[in-house]
């Protein structure tokens, strides 16, 4: 039951397990009881109660204590210490434990308890990307930064591999005075690289953080793996991997397991980040629909994290192409899509007629010989042909497929994309040689294979190639917006790489033994989010003074819209992709260490901002973790919070649409910006007042007002530009999205 954006593994233990470990594909519908109890009838719910008062609850036991006293009396004694899952005492004012339908309805209706909730269930959402992102040894960011030595990056995920050669930690320092986390591993597991493990999938917080999954390892190792030289699957992409951040520490809190990850436990992971002092949060994983900020475990999560300076990386969701599918849309998060990178490990299929089809796969056998050999469709699962080149759709399933391909005799495989997947292709693992090829490859071989009177074709390897025209583009997978929760506000934020991504493994996947050195190829939003987690933890090593928010500002104004041969960054069709896919475009490494103005957001922005979405006091109030009344505050509407793009909507806003920023300078004192505007399709008009801003010191702020006027009946549903302050030395990129109609057909 592969979802059609997992990845497999050639053996049988890892097919099953990376079948159901995927983004999409991990665990019951959402919100759907999580917890419950196989020998009775005991779920988990989640308990938010009055925040204590009492000077004498500030230690943990004291807490648990108080906590206690909510369970009902039938949970009396020892018993009562076995349904208490978790406690919290930063990410909200609560705990989470086992309990009947019956004795959470009764806790309900005690006083000072302010929600009692089944919890749910979340799903989990390299060799050449540093160096295609422009990192390199010795120059720019990583000199700039010191590579992200002492900065601590936190990972929610399915825990970690400790003796990886990626978390040696060779030439990083101890961890700062401040850190007070701890590690559940054995003694010579834990070191400078990795400080922190610990396990939240159960009620045993001393449990070791072992990753059964790979993706945890995987994560890890791209935001902030060692340099671990000749690393590569099969012998293919070849070369030294390396994290994003190589000399920042790692903090690991695992929260996930194979049938996905609860809301209680990843509550617990932030609980714990927060408290043991991490810097960073990299989190691959979410809900499969879009969650309201009041209920969602990592909105609420994050929050908290960021009240503390902590930024939070997210993974956009893997429901792409579709719209209206972005996940972890929360304005205080970074919400990252995926894009392809410039290599490809490519196999090409050559037909009977001359024609030839580039395509993917990571299994390149030097003893097949590229000989023709009888092609036929298979029409059916599980219709194969002995003897031939089978052709087969290849959305789902696609190792296991080629496996029974294999078994029933099949020479080889060509996987070919529906329309919805277009040119987005995979170099899987396979089993049997094999090219995965585009959509429009696939109506080509089809075309001759019922044309010819007898139709051949033969797999020729090429290996691992770079340059590719069309990177960066957005993988087919990624999810997009608009932003169902806000859509004021523009997710996802940013692109980065996700698809074809080498990273550190649990396990070999080829016929090696050492598990130090084992590596992966996998995709996903899950991959490009570390990415941006390790790009994080340079920024805040060479600018540790920035806020969470003027980091992300950092990222997404400096953000590239233009692929290799200097066209818009195209979709998975090839066609340009929507602002909806990319946000502000791809993460640019190099210029978003010196953005030259940057938008802050203060933490008390964020109550207006939730008043204007129309959240009652107590939902407010549970968010930032304090009394809030928005009748008596003023509320903002959700475009006007200070954010660093602009999202017009039509639908709700009428025909003409005024929005206000204020940016910080932190280039040159004396600086002069003037604005250009980027024409958009459907606007009337677009005023910005003032033209030009003016500095005459650093970190100094100023604002400025956009009028936005629509044309009488555009056609378009969508729009999308930019407004862009320039000076002598920099350039600052406002994405400017507009909705004209209702987006469900985009």
């Amino acid at each position: 039951m592969e979802d059609r954006k997992c990845r497999s593994s050639p053996t049988t233990w890892t097919i099953v397990i990376l079948n159901l470990i995927c983004i999409l594909g991990v665990c019951p519908a959402d919100g759907a009881s999580a917890g419950a109890d196989a020998s009775s009838s005991l779920s988990t719910y989640v308990i938010e109660v009055r925040k204590p008062m009492d000077k004498h609850l500030a230690t943990i036991e004291d807490l648990d204590t108080f906590y206690q006293s909510f369970l009902p009396a039938t949970t009396a004694g020892s018993n009562q210490e076995q349904r208490m899952v978790h406690s919290y005492r930063h990410v909200l004012s609560g705990f989470a434990a086992k309990l009947t339908a019956e004795e959470a309805k009764a806790i309900g209706e005690k006083d000072g308890v302010l929600d009692v909730r089944p919890e749910t269930v979340l799903s989990l959402h390299t060799t050449h990307t540093s160096q295609y992102l422009g990192l390199r040894r010795g120059v720019g960011l990583w000199e700039d930064s010191n590579y992200g030595k002492g900065v601590i990056i936190g990972l929610l995920d399915t825990g970690i591999l400790p003796e990886h050669l990626s978390f040696s930690d060779e030439g990083v320092p101890p961890p700062p005075a401040k850190w007070k986390g701890r590690c559940n591993f054995n003694r010579t597991s834990c070191n400078n690289k990795l400080i922190g493990a610990r396990s939240f999938t159960d009620s045993s917080s001393s449990a070791a953080p072992y990753d059964d999954e790979g993706h945890g390892t995987h994560t890890a190792s791209t935001a902030a793996g060692a340099f671990v030289k000749d690393a590569s699957v099969f012998g293919l992409a070849n070369g030294t991997a390396v994290g994003i951040a190589p000399l920042a520490h790692l903090a690991v809190y695992k929260v996930c397991v194979l049938n996905g990850c609860s809301e209680s436990g990843i509550l617990a992971g932030f609980d714990a980040a927060i408290e043991d002092g991490v810097d960073v949060l990299s989190v691959s994983l979410g809900s499969k629909n879009p969650s309201q900020f009041p209920s969602d475990p990592i909105a609420r999560g994050a929050f908290a994290a960021t009240q503390k300076g902590i930024f939070v990386s997210c993974s956009a969701g893997n429901n792409g192409p579709s719209s209206n599918t972005v996940s972890n849309g929360a304005p205080w998060v970074l919400t990252v899509g995926a894009s392809n990178t410039d290599r490809t490990i490519k196999a090409t299929a050559r037909l009977g007629n001359g024609q030839e089809f580039d395509g993917e796969t990571l299994y390149q056998p030097r003893d097949f010989e590229p000989a023709q050999h009888p092609l036929a469709f298979s029409e059916q699962y599980g219709d194969y042909f002995p003897g031939k080149v089978n052709v087969l759709y290849g959305a789902d399933n696609r190792v296991e497929q080629g496996r029974e391909v294999k078994d029933a005799g099949g020479v080889a495989m060509i996987l070919t994309n529906d329309p919805l997947l277009g040119y987005t292709t995979f170099a899987d693992p396979h089993v049997l040689p094999a090219a995965h090829v585009s959509s429009v490859a696939g109506t080509e071989i089809k075309k001759y294979i019922k044309t010819a009177s007898a139709p051949t074709a033969a797999i020729l390897f090429k290996g691992t190639q770079f340059n590719g025209s069309f990177a960066p583009a957005v993988a087919y997978f990624s999810s997009r917006g608009p932003n169902s929760n806000s859509p004021g506000i523009l997710k996802p934020d940013i692109i980065g790489p996700g698809l074809n991504i080498l990273a550190g493994w649990i396990s070999p996947i080829d016929n090696s033994k050492d598990k130090k050195r084992a590596f992966n190829v996998i995709s996903g939003t899950s991959m490009s989010c570390p990415h941006l987690s390790g790009v994080v933890a340079l920024l805040k090593s060479a600018h540790p003074d920035w806020s969470p928010a003027a980091i992300k500002s950092a990222i997404m104004t400096t953000a590239a819209t233009s692929n290799a041969k200097g066209q818009p960054i195209m979709d998975e069709a090839h066609r340009p992709a929507s602002i909806f896919a990319t946000g502000a475009g791809h993460v640019n490494v190099s210029n978003a260490v010196d953005p030259g103005l940057i938008y802050d957001t203060e933490l008390t922005d964020y109550i207006p901002y939730l008043c204007g979405l129309n959240y009652n006091d107590k939902n407010v109030s549970l968010i930032v973790g304090k009394e809030v009344s928005c009748s008596s505050i003023e509320s903002i509407p959700d475009y006007q919070l200070n954010y660093p793009s602009i999202t017009v909507d039509f639908v709700r806003l009428g025909t003409n649409v005024s929005v206000k920023r204020t940016v910080r300078n932190v280039g040159p004192a004396n600086s002069r910006y003037k604005s250009v505007i980027e024409p958009i399709v459907g606007i009337g008009s677009i005023d910005v007042s003032p033209r030009e801003l003016v500095f005459t010191k650093a970190n100094e702020t100023t604002s400025y007002t956009v009028k936005f006027t629509r044309k009488a009946s555009p056609q378009a549903v969508t729009a999308q530009g930019a407004i862009t302050w320039v000076s002598a030395q920099h350039s600052v990129r406002t994405a400017v999205a507009v909705l004209f109609k209702e987006s469900g057909g985009l």
